[in-house]
């Protein structure tokens, strides 16, 4: 098929855009470069730089005819988004509302959406499956829902079928090494312990250490971003199929402690990689881990990465090809 993915050129763009060339699709990669880059882009994709902002920019851009649209244009860090919510009202929804009528006029009408666990809050159990309440305690997981709330009314009005993607903690990169290119001054845990690995920053800072946890720091699910594109291709392939729209969870359905990241990025890396305790962050919970059977059942998907050694090995190889 051809596909129009929006934030193409991103981590976790780029990898879901290699991923749909080697699967056979024609693809064309629609970014801005706020965060994207250029050289993510290889293998026979297209490139039209413009941003979701732009109604006309994004009207040429389909204008050549697609079949499906991926969604992965958004503004993704948590904390900044308490802190500049218009910023991530603008972009996030307003975008994504240019997104759909665009694509509605130019009538493609399968879309995929980068969404996110964030969508659930702190959980009420574990691990948090679909059914599991919709409280946002950010503002980016609220743009995340409101989103999808926005899906639900398209897709009655103007018959657009949708899967939306619950990523938990994306990481690793590309295993062949065909993707090097680093997020832009990153925020998640493996990029920043990275980071301090490859020398360019002194430590990573560790908030809290007394949670009720074996090692006292904070349990998260990480996803390997070739899993995550693995998804993004079977998704595209059951809309193909004339099935109902879909949310769900993206995750191994298991969780590795801050202090387990660390201490294994260490042995990966062979360096120290420094860490200072603070304080805990207002809203972090304890533990985060999904559930995510529902993706194993409708989409045949099943991740292959679920050691966290095998996830920074391959994240640790693109900081070497850049730092070494």
């Amino acid at each position: 098929m051809n596909v129009l993915i929006c934030g193409g050129a991103g981590y976790i763009g780029s990898h879901v855009a290699r991923r749909f060339l080697d699967a056979g699709h024609e693809v064309t990669v629609f970014d801005n470069l706020s965060t994207g880059l250029r050289s993510n882009l290889q293998g026979g994709a297209e490139f039209f730089e413009g941003d979701i902002l732009d109604m006309e920019a994004l009207k040429k851009a389909m204008a050549s005819g697609f079949d499906a649209l991926v969604h992965l244009a958004a503004f993704k860090s948590a904390g900044e988004s308490m802190l500049h919510p218009e910023k991530y009202a603008e972009n996030n929804i307003s975008g994504t509302i240019n997104l759909l009528n665009a694509m509605s006029e130019a009538k493609i009408r399968m879309f995929i959406f980068s969404s996110s666990s964030a969508v659930y809050g702190e959980p009420d159990y574990l691990p948090v499956d679909e059914n599991h309440p919709l409280k946002p305690t950010n503002f980016y997981g609220f743009t995340k829902l409101e989103i999808e709330r926005l899906l639900e009314w398209y897709e009655k009005l103007r018959g657009l079928r949708f899967v939306s993607l619950r990523y938990f903690n994306a990481a690793g990169y590309d295993p062949q090494g065909r993707i090097t290119g680093l997020e832009q001054n990153p925020t998640n845990l493996i990029p920043v312990v990275m980071e301090v690995a490859a020398g360019i920053r002194e430590e990573v800072l560790v908030y809290g250490d007394d949670y009720d946890t074996p090692d006292g720091t904070g349990v998260r699910d990480y996803v390997h971003v070739s899993d995550l594109s693995e998804a993004h291709l079977s998704a595209l392939n059951y809309l193909e199929e004339n099935n109902p729209s879909l949310k769900v969870n993206l995750g191994t359905e298991r969780g590795f402690s801050v202090m387990e990241v660390v201490r294994a990025a260490r042995t990966v890396t062979g360096k120290d990689i420094p860490v200072e305790i603070v304080g805990r962050r207002a809203g972090d919970p304890a533990r985060v881990y999904a559930g995510a059977s529902l993706a194993k059942k409708l989409l045949g998907w099943d991740p292959r990465y679920r050691t966290i050694e095998g996830i920074l090995d391959t994240h640790w190889k693109a900081y070497s090809a850049n730092y070494s």
